[in-house]
């Protein structure tokens, strides 16, 4: 299986300048400045191209929007040239929301860091994406057959030290371009577990942002909404991805990949699980959250049908934006 490459990010089925989205002083009555967007994996795995491959680009653009969503994730099928993308974006009247990045400065420097990304990051900044998806995938085991125990870790404190300083150099170069890391835990990775989260937030630079992902949240032992009221002031993006319970149980049971997890309906969308989406929308509305809630929940579009679950889950997340946003009663 292939790593991640400069877009969308492991899936699978079932049945300089100021950071950007800053947090504001808490306050109930502020206005709730976000935007709903999806990642296509909803519609085509990039991971595994039996999932959801021959479905063309235009359809998962033309039902999100058909939908209400306000913009999308990249995935492989986008195109990688700006001028190209920003016309298939606005055919849709859609906009980018970001796009996952295969980082590797566990293992590499960097200088070679930078050079890696310079196109990834020039598609986003010249397309109007704030945030770009860092996910560590050196040594990770998130696209191999391995059981997720053997994931990597650091083990000594020189090694945090030196990782949480290149990845602040790192977040700091991508700031001058306009875009913010936001860094993405995830399961199988050097950074998955709350632990490792209070961490890597303790040691890096305010440049670095934190990618809160409610599903992996969940599926590496943590409480949700404890977590993001922990780091919410370092939050700049949101992946609202909902768990089965009964599922996360097994795989730790069994010792299963992550993408077996995946395969067997480990994640599905917001309102569909057992997340408090309710609690983690309260708390991003009262900490003045701004940015984007975005809705992605890799499953078999066979079993778990692209347009049936996208609308479930945007109107899910859309009921409670509302009612955030609703004047307080006395």
């Amino acid at each position: 299986m292939r790593r991640r490459k400069m877009s969308s990010r492991t899936s699978l089925p079932f049945h300089g300048k100021q950071p950007s989205h800053a947090i504001e002083s808490p306050t109930s009555n502020a206005k709730f400045d976000v935007k709903i967007g999806i990642n296509p994996i909803s519609w085509t795995n990039d991971d595994l191209p039996w999932l959801g491959g021959d479905t063309p680009l235009e359809v998962a653009l033309s039902e999100g929007k058909a939908i209400g969503y306000q913009g999308f994730e990249l995935g492989t099928k986008f195109p990688r040239e700006p001028a190209a993308l920003r016309a298939v974006l606005a055919r849709h009247r859609l906009e980018l929301v970001s796009g996952w990045y295969s980082g590797e400065l566990a293992r590499r420097s960097l200088q070679d860091e930078v050079a890696a990304v310079a196109s990834h990051l020039k598609l986003l900044a010249d397309n109007g994406a704030k945030v770009m998806v860092y996910g560590e995938v050196a040594d990770s085991i998130q696209g191999a057959p391995v059981s997720l125990y053997k994931r990597p870790r650091f083990s000594r404190d020189e090694q945090w030290k030196a990782y949480a300083e290149r990845l602040t150099a790192f977040a700091r170069h991508t700031l001058g371009h306009g875009v913010r890391l936001a860094y993405h835990h995830h399961m199988g990775a050097y950074i998955e577990t709350p632990a490792d989260v209070d961490r890597l937030m303790a040691l890096v630079g305010e440049e670095v942002g934190l990618l809160f992902d409610s599903g992996h949240m969940t599926f590496a032992g943590g409480d949700a909404a404890a977590m993001l009221a922990k780091h919410v002031g370092r939050v700049c993006h949101v992946h609202c991805k909902d768990v089965r319970p009964q599922v996360l149980r097994l795989a730790r049971n069994r010792n299963w990949s992550f993408l077996e997890a995946v395969i067997n309906g480990a994640f599905t969308v917001p309102g569909d699980g057992a997340v408090d989406f309710p609690a983690l929308i309260r708390l991003l509305h009262e900490h003045g959250y701004r940015g984007w809630l975005v809705v992605e929940a890799e499953q078999d579009p066979v079993v778990a049908p692209s347009y049936v679950y996208a609308d479930k889950g945007y109107r899910h997340l859309r009921m409670l934006v509302d009612r955030a946003q609703e004047p307080a009663t006395t």
